[in-house]
């Protein structure tokens, strides 16, 4: 009887999604307490997208081709945690960009090797997967939490003594973390280009693509953007965790809602709450009311729309594709995505401000609306298991 390693798994994912509930929201206040100009600021956070489009893609090569994933995982935990540890001696641009590109690079790598591993030990038990993955959500909202508490006593140079702790919690988990039996996929792959010339396909990569650009303004500077309104760092971490909790509930429906509604709803509703939600992030910050709605939204700016979007990734990619698939829409998306979003963001946020930059974001979501609208057919849904299915299959 296989034994699945249930703790040692969870809290891996416990502390990498904690590593993001610190260092997103808080790491752009500690540059801002540098006195780096928000070009520079998006520049240096817009690196974790960045690397996201090469560190998945690297990684996943090189353990397809020499195996030994648990050693990357552990290669990668150490190299990241170096390259966060030179942040403590750096305070110029080049040796902050560089320290940043290595933390990215080798961070961004590690959890499609450990999603997998996780499927494998799994077996074909993959409906435990979400009380796993759940600790992930655990981790985030802890770290959010407990960090924006902590800056509100100490100076923002207390952030990069919380995510020091937690890298060294995730090399930790890496070096206890067992290997398992890869699974054998039965299916050919058909070919990647002729999936990916299907209209409904290329639009979802392409709405995809505008739904991570419409949120790099907030990865990057919305915690900056609170703050300036008058917010501590308390409600800051609050209003973050929010939007996590809202992520989770939509999650736990997903279920229900795949069976009632149509692929092509949930995104087309996800993409409108992109829209709306945005303005109200741009215009609306002094009221208190309006972000605790913004941050509920996330529930389907995130949630429901990266649940379809998988899913239906997932289907349209059949057999041993489903991994390229799976990659090519990280990097797209997160990756090519946010990093457009990150960018755009730094250079408008000076000179147009926080309500013109977060309306052009607005304006990305409403793009990714208007392909899924003209592309997406009725006829795409998700089954109750989670996962996509389509009156049209790949050819």
């Amino acid at each position: 009887m296989h034994a699945l390693p249930y703790w040692r798994l969870s809290g891996y994912y416990f502390f990498y999604f904690a590593f993001i509930g610190a260092f997103s929201p808080y790491f752009g206040l500690y540059l801002q307490s540098l006195s780096f100009s928000a070009w520079d600021i998006g520049l240096l956070m817009s690196q974790m997208q960045l690397m996201r489009l090469f560190g998945p893609n690297l990684w996943g090569w090189v353990a397809d081709r020499f195996g030994h994933r648990v050693a990357i995982i552990r290669l990668a935990g150490l190299a990241a945690l170096a390259g966060f540890i030179a942040f403590f001696w750096l305070d110029r641009l080049p040796g902050m960009l560089a320290a940043m590109a290595v933390l990215a690079l080798f961070w961004s790598g590690a959890l499609p090797l450990v999603e997998t591993l996780t499927f494998d030990h799994l077996r074909e038990e993959h409906g435990r997967y979400s009380r796993i993955r759940l600790w992930g959500s655990i981790g985030f909202i802890v770290a959010v939490m407990g960090t924006g508490a902590l800056l509100d006593l100490v100076p923002p140079l207390g952030v990069l003594w919380v995510c020091c702790a937690i890298l060294a919690g995730i090399l930790g988990c890496a070096l206890i973390l067992p290997e398992a039996q890869p699974r054998v996929l039965p299916r050919e792959a058909p070919p990647i280009a002729a999936i990916l010339r299907q209209p409904k396909v290329a639009a979802l990569m392409a709405a995809c693509f505008a739904m991570s650009a419409a949120h790099g303004a907030f990865y990057v500077f919305y915690s900056i953007h609170l703050t300036d309104h008058g917010y501590a760092k308390t409600g800051v971490g609050l209003l973050w965790s929010l939007g996590v909790v809202a992520e989770i509930g939509v999650f736990m429906l997903m279920a229900r809602l795949s069976v009632r509604y149509s692929l092509r709803a949930i995104l087309l509703a996800s993409f409108a709450a992109a829209v709306l939600r945005f303005l109200l992030m741009g215009w609306g910050a002094d009221s208190p009311g309006l972000m605790v709605v913004t941050q509920l939204l996330h529930g389907l700016t995130f949630g429901a729309y990266h649940a379809s979007a998988i899913a239906a990734v997932n289907q349209w990619f059949p057999g041993k594709s489903q991994a390229r698939g799976q990659a090519l829409y990280s990097s797209l998306s997160f990756g090519a995505g946010g990093l457009l979003g990150a960018l755009i963001a730094g250079r408008t946020w000076d000179t147009w401000g926080a309500g013109w930059t977060f309306s052009l974001a607005s304006v990305f979501a409403a793009l990714g609306f208007a392909l899924i609208w003209r592309w997406v057919g009725a006829d795409a849904a998700v089954d109750g298991s989670g996962t996509a299915k389509t009156a049209d299959p790949v050819q």
